[in-house]
């Protein structure tokens, strides 16, 4: 945590496995970096699709839901090596990486970037692709991901050719562990048996609809339960919603 009155910067810690543990088989470690300025602004992209199929002779379509994308984090910031931008920090993390030395800060463009790339970009050996990640600012943003697309602009150089500035433009996109991925499905899967506890207020319809988006499912819901109504439900009773054969009406 950075100390109290300073402006906490943007982290990004890199990671070997997809849970986002330190790993005693690498000497990768949760070994954060600090962008050498925050940028103005962020931008996170949320993406709904839908099946718009349109059947043969029809004028309209319904819209049918067939998934949510991962959600992305895009940062615009720069690279700079002029001296002449107040509150910059162009040190990053020097012991980062590996097998190579730097001189004493500051350090040139080259050498960011090259901390910057070890970091997100290049694929680490032992696991055979890059890092995963975990974008931090301060206490209020936390963001476990992997980069999936990275531009740099050079926009300004030294006589000899060697950059002073570059603009970073990385879009980075929400990882989720496949075993966490899996149980957050199959909690919530209609092919799934699920129980649940009457409450006062609650209809049949509507929690079977809850269940298997769909309500033409409750005279096999009150079957499976042995109920003789589907109006009469006792708060406190605890219903079973079994996989469903949607081949019967």
């Amino acid at each position: 945590m950075e100390d109290s009155g300073q402006l906490a910067k943007i982290t990004i810690e890199a990671f070997d496995n997809e849970n986002f543990a330190a790993s005693s088989k690498s000497d990768i470690t949760p070994n954060p970096i600090y962008l050498p300025i925050n940028p103005e602004s962020f931008t996170q992209n949320f993406k709904v699709e839908f099946n718009q199929e349109q059947g043969q002779g029809n004028q309209s379509t319904d819209s049918r839901y067939s998934g949510t994308k991962p959600e992305e984090l895009k940062l615009d910031f720069i690279f700079d090596g002029t001296n002449s931008i107040q509150g910059y920090n162009s040190k990053l993390d020097k012991n980062f990486v590996r097998d190579q030395t730097f001189e004493e800060s500051p350090l040139s463009v080259k050498e960011q970037l090259k901390i910057f790339m070890n970091t997100v970009y290049d694929m680490n050996g032992d696991i055979h692709k890059p890092h995963f990640l975990k974008v931090k600012w301060g206490d209020g943003f936390k963001f476990q991901c992997i980069l999936s697309n990275l531009d740099l602009n050079y926009t300004l150089f030294q006589s000899n050719g060697e950059p002073l500035r570059v603009k970073a433009s990385a879009t980075f996109l929400n990882y989720i562990a496949q075993e966490e991925r899996v149980a957050r499905e199959r909690k919530s899967s209609p092919d799934l048996t699920h129980a649940r506890q009457v409450k006062a207020g609650d209809r049949l319809d509507n929690m079977v609809y809850d269940i298997y988006n769909n309500s033409k499912y409750i005279t096999q819901v009150a079957k499976a339960n042995g109920l003789t109504s589907f109006r009469k439900i006792t708060p406190g009773r605890e219903l079973v919603f079994p996989p469903i054969d949607k081949t019967s009406s």
